[in-house]
Formats: structure tokens, sequence, C-alpha cells
């Protein structure tokens, strides 16, 4: 019986501890998506201001649209989805040169994700 209580009290102690350990990791994954997607809009803003790379610039807007898919926060999940739309319709302008167009366009994205990032941060 002795070894049944132990055996219990370990268990408990082993769920306790990897569900108070595993909370923070998903902040910090959740925090890291957002900052690298605001990064890699950035960067394409940056190449569209100084028309570099065409294929530089797109892959750029696809990495942000790949890390965006992290940036899950419930309070902020309309904006993500709209801000995401921006960034395809950026990249669909970018593919067909219609430069400054695209350029708002991706302005706006990064404008939504830093909002959503100001979010995030003051509630986390």
């Amino acid at each position: 019986m002795k070894t049944l209580t132990k055996f219990a009290a370990l268990l408990a102690f082993a769920v306790f501890t990897s569900t108070a350990y595993a909370e923070p990791a998903g902040e910090a994954q959740v925090r890291a998506a957002a900052e690298g997607t605001v990064a890699k809009i950035e960067e394409a803003v940056a190449l569209a201001e100084k028309h570099g790379d065409k294929a530089e610039l797109v892959k750029a807007i696809n990495d942000a649209r790949q890390l965006q898919k992290e940036f899950r926060y419930e309070i902020t999940e309309r904006s993500r989805q709209k801000a995401n739309d921006k960034l395809r319709i950026s990249r669909e302008a970018f593919e067909a040169g219609e430069t400054e167009s695209a350029t708002t366009t991706l302005k706006a994205a990064l404008a939504i994700y830093q909002e959503m990032l100001k979010t995030y941060n003051a509630n986390h």
C-alpha cells in the first residue's frame, strides 16, 4: 500500500511540474512567432522601399505568412486573419509588378501586426 501511495504522489508531482513548465514555453513560442512575423514584414517593407530583389521580397512575405500561423492569441485572431489577407494581397501585387499598391498594403499589414504584438505583450 505504501508503494502505491508513493507512486501516486510521484505521478501527481510529475503531472504538476510538467504542466507548470509547459505553459511558459508555449508563451515563448507565441511571442517568438509574433516578433519574427513583425521582423520579416519590416524586412519586406525595407526591400520594397529600396526597390530590392522581388524574389527576396516575396520570400520575406512568405516567411512572415508562415510565422504568423504560430501567433495564435484569441483576442487578436480576427486581426491576424485580416493582416494575413493583406500579406497575401501584397505578395500577389508584387508578383504582378504593382509595387506602389503592394508596399501600401504591406505597411498596413505591418501596422496590424505591431498592434497585435502590443496587445499580446500587454496581456502576458
